[in-house]
C-alpha cells in the first residue's frame, strides 16, 4: 500500500509539473470553440470560491486551463476545487485535451455520451473521488491510444468493462477503477492491449467468477489489486510469471485451492495479501525465495501443513500474519533470528506445537507477538526480556507451565501494555505477594489470566500495578473474598472474576471504582495492535454465553462477578457506578431485594441477576434503564408483576423463568389480587380490620368488573362505528383479524415489492413463530426478526410490544410517517399488520447489516469500508435525515446502528420507532425516551424535547465515529474516558487532528487526510453545544458533498 501510494504521488507530481509548464508557456487568445465549451462546462457546475473564468477573454489564462502553441486547450486541471454539479456535454468539444484532472470534487451523474470517442488525445484522465455514476464504458467507444493514466476510482460507476474499450490503449501505465460497483469478470484483457502497464487496481467492486488468464502479458506490472470482490477459483498460474510485481493484493474474496509454489518467481514482491479467502494446502518452501517481501498476510484461510522453514529467509519481513489457519510444526525448530526487521508476528489460532521459539526473541524490533490458541508447551523463556520495544504479548490458550517463573521474566519487560496468558498453567497456584509477582510493570494496562485453573486467593500484588485497566481472572479456583482495594484502581474499567470460588459480600469499595463512577482520562494503547485478538472463550462455555473479544476497543466498562459463592444483599451504593455498561452477578447466593437504586445505572446495557436468592418485587424504577439490551432475573424467589414499558417489553420470557410468584403479560400469567397470608400484617390484625379489608376488596372487585364491562362495550361500539363509517379502501384497519390467514396490508407505493399479498400464517412460518434464533436486532418498542418467505423474499419484521395505549400511539405515528415518507436513503415500510395482539411493521431486509456492525463488529469490516465508501455512506444517511426534516419529522435516535447498508453498501436510515410527525402549529415533540447513549445532545439532559437540531448533533457524533473508527463511548481513548467526541475536541485543540492522530488506522494510509480533516470540521459544527448555532441537515449534506475543498468552517473550541 505504501509503495502504491508513493507511485501514485510521483505520477501526480510529474503531471502537475507538466501542467504548470504548459500553462505558463501558453500565449495568445484561446480557440473560440474551446472557450465556449469551457463556459458551458462552468455553467453546469458550481465552485466555492467561483472559478471566475469570464474575467478574461483568453481562456488559456483561466484557472486550471492550459493551452498549446496553437492556443488550443490541452489541459483542464481542477482537483480538490469543490466542484459540484454534472459534467456538461460541452466538454467533448475540447478535442485537443490531453490532461483532464477533476478528482476530489463532488461531480455527479454520468459521463457525457461520446466522452472517450471525442477526446481522442487524452493522456491523463483522473475523475476519482467524485460521485459520478452510470455505465462508464460504452461498447462503441475506445480509450484513446494516447492515454497513460486512467483513474475513475471512488465513484458509483457500474456495469462491465468491455475488451473493446481498451483495444487501442497501447500506452496505458495505470488503470484504477477501485471503489465502484463494476461487475463481471476481471478485465485481464487490459494486458493484451497495454503490455507495459504498471499498476492495476480493481479492488472494492463486485467482480466475480474466476480470475481469467492473460495477466502474464503485463510484463512490467508492479501492482495488481483486486481485493474485496467476489472472485473465486484458483489464482491463475500466469500471474506468478510477473517477476516485476511488487504488490499482489487479493484479500476478502472466495479464492480457493493451494498457493502455487511458482509464487516464488515474484522475486520483487514486497506486499502479499491473500487473507480472508478459502485457500487450502501447504505453504511452499519456495516462499523463502521472496527476499524482498515486507508484509505477508495469509490469515483467515484454510492453509495446513507445516510452516516452511524457508520463511526465515524472507529477511525483509516487517509483518507476518498467518493466524486462523491449520498450520503445524515445532516452532522452536525455526530460526527466526534472521528476521531483523520484524515488528509484528501473529501465528495464533493454528496447530503449532513444541516450546516457544527462542530465536524469535532475538528479533529486536518486535513490538507485538501473538501465538495464542496453539499447542505450545514448556515455559516462557528468559530471552523474552531482550525485546526492548515489546508492548503486546498474547500466549493464551496453550499449555505453558510455571507461572512463577513466567512472572520472574515478564516483570523485566518494562514496556508491556498488554499481557494475555489465559488458558495456560493448568492447576498451578497463582503466586501470592510473598512470591514472585509482576510488580514493576508500570505500563501494563491489560492483564488476562483467565481459565488457567489457578488456586489460591486474590493476589495482593495486583494492587501494585497502578495503571491496570483490564483484569481477567475468570474461570479459576480462587477462594476467599474480593479485597476492597480492588475498588481503589484509578484506571480499572473491566474486572472479570467470574467462575471462581470467591465468597463473602459484595465489596462496598467496588461501588467507588473511579472509571465506573466518574468520567476520567484514559491511556491510549498503541492502535496498531488493536486488531490482534485479545481474549478467548473458555472450553466449557459456549460463545453466546461468554463474549469473545476480537479487539481491545470492544471491551465494555464491566463487572463480571458471576458464578461464585458471594452472598448478602447488594448495597445501595452500587448506584454510584453510573458509567458501567455490563453488570453480571449471576450464579451466586445474593439475597434480599433487588435495590431500586440500580435504576441510577443509566448507562447499563447488560444486567444479569439470575440464579441467586433475590426476593420481593422487581423494582419498577428499572424501567428507567433505557439502554438495557440484556436483562435476566431467572431462578430467584421474586414475586409480583413484571414491570412493563421501555426495554422491559423487549425481553424474552426466559429472562423471568424460575420465579413461580412472578406474573405479567410476558409470562401469560395474570396478576390477580392475591389473598393475604397468615403471616401478613392483615392476618395479624383485628377482626374489624379484616372485615373492612374484605368489604373493600369486594367493592374493588365489583368496580373492576364494571369497568371491564364498560371498556368492552365501548370498544365494541367503536368497532361498529368504524365498520359503518370508514372507507375500507383507504383507512388503516386496526381491528384484529380472526384467523391466521388474515392478510397483511402491503403498501402499493413500494416499487420494489416482490409480494402482492401476505398472510399472518406466512409471517409466522417465515419467522418460525417469532423464534429467538431469528432475532436480528431491537428497535423502538420491540424486537426485529428476520423472515424468509417461500419465494425467497427476505423481510425484517418489527414486532412491537408494550403498554397498549402507548404502543397504539407509537404504532399509528410510525404508519403515518413511514407510509408517506419514501426516499432512497430511508428504509421503506412495506406494510403492517394487527393480528391477535401482534403489531407488526414490515420492512425490506438490509443484507449488509448496520454501519455499527461494519465499523466495530464485522471481522475486516473497518478495512472493507474505505474512506470513499464511508463518505458515500455519510452523504446517503445525511440525505435521508435531511429529507425527514423537510417533512417535519424528527428521528430522535440517529446512530450508526440505525444506518443500514444494502447489498451495494448504500445507506438507509432505519428505526422510526421513536419518530414523531411535527405539525405546522407545533415546534417540538415531547417524548418518553430520547436517543441512545453517546449520541444524545447535551440539551436533552435538561428537558425531554426532541428537535431537528438534536438530530444534527447525533449525526455529528456518527461522523466522528466514521472518521475515528471508535464507538461514541470507546473505553480505550486517551482522553475523556469513553467519550470520543470530547477526545476528538481535545485533540483538535492541541492541533493533533491535522497530524491525523484521530483517524481510523484502517483508512489512515489511504491518502485522504485532507478530506477526513474536513469531515471532522463539519462534525464540530454539528456538535456545537449551542443548538441554535448548529447547521441544518441540508447544509451538512451539501458540505459533505463538497468535502474535497479545503475547510472554510471552524469549530468553536470548548
Amino acid at each position: 500500500m505504501l509503495l502504491n501510494s508513493l507511485v501514485m504521488h510521483l505520477n501526480i507530481s510529474v503531471a502537475i509539473l507538466v501542467v504548470a509548464i504548459s500553462i505558463s508557456t501558453s500565449n495568445g487568445s484561446c480557440n473560440q470553440l474551446d472557450r465556449d465549451s469551457l463556459s458551458l462546462f462552468n455553467l453546469s457546475i458550481s465552485a466555492t470560491p467561483p472559478l471566475n473564468w469570464s474575467l478574461s477573454a483568453d481562456c488559456c489564462s483561466w484557472e486550471g486551463v492550459g493551452c498549446d502553441g496553437s492556443s488550443r486547450v490541452t489541459t483542464l486541471w481542477l482537483p480538490s476545487r469543490g466542484l459540484v454539479g454534472t459534467m456538461s456535454p460541452s466538454v467533448i468539444n475540447l478535442t485537443t485535451l490531453s490532461r483532464l484532472n477533476l478528482s476530489r470534487n463532488a461531480l455527479s451523474g454520468p459521463l457525457p455520451d461520446g466522452f472517450f470517442a471525442s477526446l481522442t488525445t487524452l493522456q491523463l484522465i483522473d475523475l476519482s473521488l467524485n460521485r459520478l455514476s452510470g455505465g462508464a464504458f460504452s461498447a462503441s467507444e475506445n480509450l484513446p491510444n494516447t492515454t497513460t493514466t486512467f483513474n475513475l476510482s471512488c465513484n458509483s460507476f457500474h456495469g462491465t468493462i468491455k475488451s473493446s474499450f481498451l483495444d487501442k490503449a497501447l500506452k496505458l501505465q495505470a488503470f484504477d477503477v477501485s471503489n465502484n460497483s463494476f461487475s463481471g469478470s476481471l478485465p485481464s484483457f487490459v494486458c493484451t492491449s497495454s503490455p507495459s502497464i504498471k499498476r492495476l487496481d480493481f479492488s472494492n467492486n463486485q467482480f466475480s467468477e474466476q480470475i481469467p488468464p492473460g495477466f502474464e502479458q503485463c510484463s512490467e506490472l508492479l501492482s495488481l489489486r483486486a481485493g474485496f470482490n467476489i472472485l473465486s477459483g484458483q489464482i491463475p498460474h500466469d500471474i506468478y510469471s510477473l517477476s516485476t510485481m511488487q504488490e499482489l493484493y487479493l484479500p476478502r474474496n472466495k479464492l480457493s485451492g493451494a498457493i502455487n509454489p511458482s509464487i516464488a518467481s515474484l522475486i520483487n514482491l514486497k506486499i502479499l495479501n491473500l487473507c480472508g479467502n478459502e485457500l487450502t494446502g501447504a505453504i511452499s518452501q519456495d516462499i523463502g525465495r521472496l527476499s524482498s517481501l515486507e508484509h505477508l498476510h495469509l490469515h483467515m484461510n484454510r492453509l495446513n501443513g507445516t510452516l516452511p522453514t524457508s520463511i526465515t529467509s524472507c529477511t525483509s519481513l516487517i509483518t507476518l500474519n498467518l493466524r486462523l489457519n491449520s498450520l503445524q510444526g515445532e516452532l522452536s525448530s525455526y530460526d527466526f533470528s534472521r528476521l531483523v526487521h520484524l515488528k509484528s508476528v501473529d501465528l495464533g489460532n493454528n496447530l503449532f506445537r513444541g516450546t516457544l521459539p527462542e530465536s524469535l526473541f532475538s528479533c529486536q524490533k518486535l513490538t507485538a507477538i501473538r501465538l495464542a490458541s496453539n499447542y505450545l508447551t514448556g515455559q516462557i523463556l528468559p530471552s523474552l526480556v531482550s525485546l526492548p520495544s515489546l508492548s503486546f504479548l498474547s500466549l493464551s490458550h496453550n499449555s505453558l507451565t510455571n507461572i512463577t517463573a513466567a512472572f520472574t521474566i515478564l516483570r523485566d519487560c518494562k514496556k508491556l501494555t498488554t499481557l494475555t496468558l489465559s488458558k495456560n498453567f493448568k492447576g498451578e497456584t497463582l503466586p501470592s505477594d510473598g512470591d514472585v509477582s509482576l510488580v514493576g510493570l508500570d505500563n501494563l494496562r491489560v492483564l488476562a489470566l483467565g481459565a488457567c485453573g489457578f488456586s489460591g486467593s486474590f493476589p495482593f500484588w495486583l494492587s501494585k500495578l497502578p495503571n491496570l485497566e483490564v483484569i481477567d481472572l475468570s474461570f479459576n479456583f480462587l477462594t476467599g473474598t474480593i479485597p476492597g482495594w480492588v475498588g481503589s484502581f484509578q484506571e480499572l474499567f473491566y474486572l472479570d472474576v467470574s467462575n471462581n470460588k470467591l465468597s463473602g459480600n459484595f465489596p462496598i469499595e467496588l461501588a467507588t471504582m473511579q472509571r465506573l463512577a466518574f468520567q476520567q482520562s484514559s491511556h491510549q494503547i498503541d492502535s496498531s495492535y488493536l486488531e490482534l485478538p485479545v481474549f478467548v472463550t473458555p472450553d466449557n462455555v459456549s460463545s453466546h454465553q461468554y463474549k469473545i473479544y476480537h479487539q481491545l476497543t470492544s471491551l465494555p466498562t464491566a463487572l463480571y462477578l458471576g458464578n461464585n459463592s458471594l452472598n448478602g444483599a447488594i448495597p445501595n451504593a452500587i448506584s454510584q457506578l453510573k458509567f458501567i455498561l455490563a453488570l453480571d452477578l449471576s450464579g451466586n447466593h445474593f439475597s434480599g431485594e433487588i435495590p431500586g437504586a440500580m435504576s441510577n445505572l443509566t448507562n447499563l446495557e447488560r444486567l444479569d441477576l439470575s440464579r441467586n436468592h433475590f426476593s420481593g418485587q422487581i423494582p419498577s424504577s428499572l424501567q428507567n434503564l433505557h439502554f438495557l439490551s440484556f436483562f435476566s432475573v431467572a431462578d430467584n424467589n421474586l414475586e409480583g408483576p413484571i414491570p412493563t414499558g421501555g426495554q422491559f417489553d423487549t425481553f424474552p420470557p426466559s429472562s423471568f423463568q424460575g420465579n413461580p410468584e412472578l406474573c405479567g403479560r410476558i409470562l401469560n400469567i395474570s396478576c390477580s389480587a392475591a389473598a393475604p397470608t397468615n403471616n401478613s400484617p392483615l392476618a395479624k390484625g383485628t377482626g374489624k380490620k379484616k372485615v373492612i379489608v374484605l368489604v373493600l376488596a369486594i367493592c374493588s372487585s365489583i368496580f373492576t368488573i364494571s369497568l371491564l364491562i364498560y371498556c368492552f362495550l365501548d370498544k365494541w361500539w367503536r368497532r361498529m362505528d368504524q365498520k359503518q363509517g370508514l372507507d375500507q379502501t383507504t383507512s388503516i384497519d386496526i381491528e384484529a383479524r380472526s384467523t391466521a390467514e388474515s392478510l397483511v396490508t402491503i403498501f402499493p407505493n413500494n416499487s420494489n415489492n416482490k409480494i402482492d399479498t401476505l398472510s399472518m400464517s406466512e409471517i409466522l412460518e417465515a419467522t418460525e413463530d417469532f423464534s429467538e434464533s431469528n432475532i436480528i436486532g431491537t428497535g423502538g418498542f420491540g424486537l426485529v426478526y428476520k423472515a424468509v418467505l417461500e419465494n425467497g423474499t427476505k423481510l425484517a419484521i418489527k414486532r412491537l410490544s408494550g403498554d397498549t395505549c402507548l404502543v397504539e400511539r407509537e404504532f399509528q405515528a410510525e404508519l403515518e410517517v413511514l407510509s408517506t415518507s419514501q426516499h432512497e436513503n430511508l428504509v421503506s415500510l412495506k406494510g403492517y399488520c394487527f393480528h391477535d395482539g401482534y403489531r407488526l411493521l414490515i420492512y425490506p431486509l438490509m443484507e449488509n447489516g448496520s454501519l455499527d456492525y461494519w465499523l466495530h463488529e464485522k471481522p475486516g469490516g473497518a478495512v472493507s469500508l474505505s474512506w470513499p465508501r464511508r463518505l458515500k455512506i455519510m452523504v446517503g444517511a445525511g440525505s435521508g435525515v435531511a429529507y425527514m426534516h423537510e417533512k417535519c419529522i424528527v428521528h430522535r435516535d440517529v446512530k450508526s446502528s440505525n444506518i443500514l447498508l444494502d447489498h451495494n453498501l448504500e445507506a438507509h436510515v432505519a428505526d422510526f420507532g421513536l419518530a414523531r410527525l411535527i405539525l405546522p402549529y407545533r415546534t417540538h415533540v415531547t417524548t418518553e425516551v430520547v436517543g441512545t447513549l453517546g449520541y444524545i445532545p447535551p440539551e436533552y439532559g435538561g428537558s425531554w424535547v426532541a428537535t431537528r437540531r438534536g438530530d444534527v448533533y447525533s449525526f455529528g457524533v456518527v461522523m466522528v465515529e466514521v472518521v475515528t473508527g471508535k464507538r461514541p463511548f470507546s473505553v480505550m481513548n486517551r482522553e475523556g474516558e469513553r467519550e470520543v467526541v470530547k477526545w476528538v475536541m481535545e485533540m483538535r485543540r492541541e492541533g493533533r487532528v491535522e497530524a491525523g492522530e484521530v483517524f481510523d488506522a484502517a483508512i489512515r494510509e489511504g491518502g485522504f487526510d485532507g478530506e477526513m480533516r474536513r469531515v471532522v470540521e463539519i462534525a464540530c459544527l454539528c456538535l456545537n453545544h449551542n443548538d441554535m448555532e448548529r447547521p441544518t441537515m441540508n447544509q451538512v449534506v451539501d458540505w459533505l458533498k463538497d468535502v474535497g475543498r479545503s475547510s472554510s468552517h471552524h469549530c468553536i473550541a470548548r
